[in-house]
């Protein structure tokens, strides 16, 4: 069986996330989602909630597993015995930092990591932009699956 991972906080996830969840889906018998736990971080969101609204919005792909973790995630990697980390990059900034991670994690483990380039539609889009356009009262509906912008609203309304 041919098993890659995503990797993110995904706090929330966008539509960017999921066209390469999709993708990833598309070539992969088994994709894991894997919900980065940041304690250091405040999040939106609590790690129960992303992974309930990943599960939900990914659902129809059928092949997609959505999981937290924290440490490394090559250890995430090996306990799955998942050998492809898959991510997708939007310009050349993130090149940078992804090859940087993908040389550690093939070194500390074998693991390749394969880059897939971003759908130019959702090139500028992060979830930190996402949530900060929310946050002023922006139109975010083309950014976001309709759950997340339901979950959204909820959540920022209530600051």
């Amino acid at each position: 069986m041919r098993r890659a991972v995503c990797p993110g906080s995904f706090d929330p996830i966008h539509n960017g996330h999921l066209d390469i969840i999709a993708r990833a889906s598309s070539l992969y018998d088994e994709v894991y989602v894997a919900v980065m736990i940041n304690r250091s971080k405040k999040s939106l969101f609590e790690i129960e909630e992303r992974i309930d609204l990943i599960r939900r919005v990914t659902a129809e792909y059928g092949n997609v597993r959505v999981e937290s973790f924290h440490g490394l995630l090559v250890d995430f990697c090996k306990q799955r015995e998942i050998p492809a980390i898959v991510k997708g990059l939007r310009a050349v900034s993130d090149f940078d930092y992804e090859l940087q991670m993908a040389q550690m994690n093939n070194g500390l483990s074998g693991v390749e990591t394969l880059f897939v380039p971003t759908n130019p539609t959702y090139s500028f889009m992060s979830s930190s932009l996402v949530k900060e356009v929310a946050t002023w009262g922006g139109d975010i509906s083309h950014l976001v699956p309709p759950l997340v912008l339901e979950a959204l609203t909820e959540r920022l309304g209530n600051r």
